[in-house]
């Protein structure tokens, strides 16, 4: 088992940004591949980024890449969401999740934390 616990969010302008964490406790963390989801109001859970075990791989989104960065810490069992040049469609809950593998696909992940709120005002 993997908690998981997002903070960060809040109220920003348009073309702000905020850093996005997400702590985890219980197993080992490393051995993991992480995710980050995120879901507006009416609409379905979507992908937004991952990261390989290592580190040295990312994936994005094509609506978030070359604004978002996904990184991670394995010491502090801590993986990062640094969003750049928010823009309204971006408000939504922002959720990590633990992945045996690396996918887009929501089912592909085991845990999930409780979410972080991101506004973004116009």
């Amino acid at each position: 088992q993997v908690q998981l616990v997002e903070s960060g969010g809040g109220l920003v302008q348009a073309g702000g940004s905020l850093r996005l964490s997400c702590a985890a406790s219980g197993r080992t963390f490393s051995p993991y591949n992480m995710g980050w989801f995120r879901q507006a109001p009416g609409k379905e859970r979507e992908f937004v980024a991952a990261i390989t075990r290592s580190g040295i791989n990312t994936y994005y989104s094509d609506s978030v890449k070359g604004r978002f960065i996904i990184s991670r810490d394995n010491a502090k069992n801590t993986v990062y969401l640094q969003i750049n040049s928010l823009k309204p469609e971006d408000t939504a809950v922002y959720y990590c999740a633990v992945s045996g593998g690396i996918t887009t696909a929501v089912y592909g992940y085991d845990y999930w934390g409780q979410g972080t709120q991101v506004t973004v005002s116009s």
